[in-house]
């Protein structure tokens, strides 16, 4: 009952914390035009940003839109969860070796019902910047596209996590991008798969970098191709 009251107000913590850094920054979008428009026209789409930079990516989001968010039941996915319930952000939960199935309908079904879903495809543990392929199948199934997307801060701490968390500090100037969106025909094959999903991470990576570049920091690099460690843990969240 201790631990459990502990993570409650931890959790409460970090969502003040992040309001508080993106109460006291300085932050413009670029790029939203044809989400803006989705959002008009009441069109579900998947938003695609990677687990590094998930801090700020609430307040990339149009106020009153609920959206979706996978999320690992991994004890840090129980963490982010509680923590982004605070700022208004639903949660499914789920992962590849138990139950990556179950979640993986309950997004269509999400989606096929008008609501949005959100996904960091290289959570819950890596490799960093290396995008599963599970965000591609959830696209194809739904008929929806993904539209990439990230942020970046000119004052920032880069955590020592696998994902190299980027944490902007108060008072920063920061910015969100969005990419283009990216369709999967339901009747791709798995070299047509293969490919959408590289060019959905070569997406994601130059939006960082971009995202990145405005600000004025040096990119984070993603882990190296020939880098599998804990690959295998790779889902949708």
């Amino acid at each position: 009952m201790a631990n459990s009251l502990v993570r409650r107000v931890a959790c409460a913590l970090a969502a003040l914390l992040i309001r508080f850094l993106h109460g006291t920054g300085r932050w413009r979008t670029l790029g939203s035009g044809p989400v803006e428009a989705m959002w008009d026209q009441e069109k579900p789409f998947i938003v695609a940003f990677w687990h590094g930079r998930l801090t700020m990516m609430p307040y990339i989001w149009r106020r009153g839109v609920p959206i979706n968010m996978l999320i690992s039941k991994h004890r840090d996915g129980e963490l982010i969860a509680r923590t982004i319930h605070h700022l208004g952000i639903k949660t499914v939960r789920g992962s590849s070796s138990k139950d990556g199935a179950q979640a993986l309908r309950a997004m269509v079904k999400l989606l096929k019902q008008g609501e949005y879903v959100g996904v960091t495809p290289d959570g819950p543990r890596g490799p960093r910047m290396r995008a599963s392929d599970g965000v591609i199948s959830l696209a194809r199934l739904s008929g929806v596209p993904i539209f990439p997307a990230s942020f970046g801060a000119n004052r920032r701490r880069i955590l020592g996590s696998w994902d190299h968390h980027v944490l902007p500090l108060p008072f920063a100037k920061g910015v969100f991008v969005w990419g283009e969106a990216m369709e999967v025909p339901r009747n791709a094959d798995a070299a047509e798969l293969e490919a959408i999903r590289r060019r959905l991470e070569n997406a994601m990576i130059a939006v960082t970098a971009e995202a990145d570049r405005l600000c004025g920091v040096e990119p984070i690099l993603p882990a190296p191709l020939g880098d599998l460690t804990n690959a295998g843990e790779a889902s949708l969240s």
